[in-house]
């Protein structure tokens, strides 16, 4: 689904689904450096069971025109005006990594609309080591090779996981080098810059009256669990669930137990 935002191509997908504005909405922001892709599997059981489905691509990101936004609040603005462009009167919104500071502060701005939170991989303050925000800017492909490793649980997806012949680790590298290859203007840079410098992360929770559901992977060194206590605390109302044997990349490692947290919390929320 395209729509016009800024007078530059936004682009949304819709899980296979023509969009229907009668349904509940469930609007998906993905993390740095990366596209919609991200929730394909989770967006197209949401798709065909009940929900419609926006997965955006943020400005500089896959379809989506524009440069790439340099602050979560200008990306908080793109979604809120996205969401007016679709005539979204009410939606659940779910974040993964800057796609929840996206989520949170966009909730924040437009608290009337927004039925529920799900912050995916998240943690506040969202703060980047000076080493991989410098390599993100000098050596973009070096640093994509190191937040795949740090993103991933394991060496190796095992054998049994779901969706047999899906290289997980070989997957997420290549949709991080296939948004270096369409957008050359140093993408990866901007997004940890945006997070980095994010800083209204308690107040935007602490001012929301919607219910929050905050989902970690327990093997995450991005961000690791226990640095979203401090904003799980902030909320009104908040549930914490973390995976085992789960890293950053929560949505390729466990995409049944990601999918059942996220459409369970969305059903709760828009009855």
């Amino acid at each position: 689904m395209e729509l016009t935002v800024n007078n530059q191509p936004a682009y949304a997908y819709t899980g296979g689904k023509t969009f229907d504005r009668s349904r509940p909405t469930a609007v998906f922001i993905h993390g740095a450096q990366n596209d919609h892709s991200v929730w394909i599997l989770q967006t197209r059981y949401f798709a065909h069971h009940g929900f419609s489905v926006l997965a955006v691509d943020l400005p500089g990101h896959g379809r989506s025109g524009g440069d790439a936004l340099t602050s979560v609040e200008a990306m908080a603005d793109w979604l809120n005006q996205v969401l007016d462009a679709a005539s979204v009167q009410q939606a659940v919104l779910i974040g993964h990594s800057m796609g929840s500071l996206i989520a949170l502060e966009a909730a924040a701005r437009s608290p009337e609309r927004i039925k529920g939170l799900a912050l995916v991989g998240t943690a506040y303050p969202m703060r980047v080591s000076p080493a991989l925000l410098e390599t993100s800017r000098e050596r973009e492909p070096v640093a994509i090779d190191m937040v795949n490793i740090w993103s991933h649980s394991t060496i190796a997806q095992k054998p049994s996981a779901p969706g047999p012949g899906f290289y997980v680790h070989g997957g997420s590298r290549r949709l991080m080098q296939r948004i270096s290859e369409i957008n050359p203007a140093k993408v990866f840079h901007t997004d940890f810059a945006a997070c980095n410098d994010y800083s209204h992360g308690e107040q935007a929770a602490a001012a929301l009256h919607c219910p929050a559901l905050f989902l970690l992977g327990r093997k995450d060194i991005m961000t690791p669990a226990k640095a979203a206590t401090s904003l799980s605390s902030a909320f009104k109302q908040s549930k914490t669930v973390t995976l085992e044997a789960c890293g950053h990349a929560l949505m390729a490692e466990q995409p049944d137990q990601v999918l059942d947290e996220l459409f369970a919390f969305s059903c709760g929320v828009v009855k």
